[in-house]
């Protein structure tokens, strides 16, 4: 048996782990490569480059989903974003 907390989709949005951010500026900087890709005419050089930047971009994002969807959320990000915190 795993002892690994299970995958859960909703691990996904957590907008207080600094992962969550980074894999957003990925996504975005991802549509920006392919908006170059398919509206810019490059040479063979220029494309190979940008689709190494896109493949490697793929990568990371992936590993930070993974990452995101195997760790736990810490206890403070299930507190209301404002307001006090809950009493104990």
């Amino acid at each position: 048996m795993s002892t690994r907390a299970p995958l859960k989709w909703s691990r996904l949005f957590q907008p207080r782990h600094p992962l969550f951010w980074m894999l957003m500026a990925l996504n975005a900087l991802s549509a920006m490569l392919s908006w170059i890709v398919q509206t810019k005419p490059l040479n063979t050089l220029g494309l190979a480059l940008v689709a190494l930047f896109l493949l490697g971009n793929a990568v990371v994002s992936m590993w930070l989903g993974w990452r995101l969807l195997r760790e736990e959320p810490h206890p403070r990000d299930g507190r209301p974003a404002c307001g006090p915190p809950p009493r104990t």
